[in-house]
């Protein structure tokens, strides 16, 4: 097997991030307005919002991408996750996912979100595999999506809240 690296993005790689995007969506869905407007306009719609997108290059080839989504300043999402279907198995997605939870973690993210469909078995066992859960769906992201899961990565507080056992004492008050 040949080396993969993943790359942070670079413009000479724009167009890869809009076809395997559009690959995955249209086997499985329809390429809807807002992912024609993130595809085409990947700078202004991702990297200039506080956004990251990843590339998994394997020799001077583009076979997969990934990008985060800012939310909220604690909070991203991940999403347009694609890998070419021929390189589909060897492990890329879990290479880019890896990627994303480590520079969350970096940056001290409070939790990252995705929008997903059930009809995607093997993403959401890789999701499941790396702690994502399903959360209640609330909010209308596309139409494809029919489903909400988060991957939690810092309780705020939770540090101060709690002390070790052995430092705590019971006050009883008569």
């Amino acid at each position: 097997m040949q080396k993969i690296e993943i790359i942070e993005y670079s413009d000479q790689y724009k167009d890869c991030f809009k076809a395997l995007n559009y690959a995955w969506i249209s086997k499985y869905f329809w390429v809807e307005p807002t992912d024609e407007y993130v595809l085409c306009n990947p700078v202004e719609a991702i990297l200039e919002k506080g956004g990251y997108i990843f590339f998994a290059r394997q020799n001077d080839t583009i076979v997969g991408t990934c990008a985060l989504m800012k939310v909220e300043p604690l909070v991203y999402e991940l999403g347009k996750m694609a890998v070419e279907e021929s390189c589909r198995g060897l492990g890329i997605g879990t290479m880019l996912m890896k990627t994303v939870i480590a520079k969350a973690k970096k940056m001290k993210l409070r939790k990252l979100v995705l929008y997903s469909n059930t009809r995607l078995h093997a993403a959401i066992n890789m999701y499941i595999r790396f702690g994502f859960y399903l959360v209640p769906k609330t909010d209308f992201h596309n139409h494809r999506a029919n489903m909400k899961m988060e991957l939690k990565l810092m309780e705020r507080g939770l540090r101060r809240s709690f002390k070790p056992k052995e430092q705590c004492i019971l006050h009883v008050w008569e």
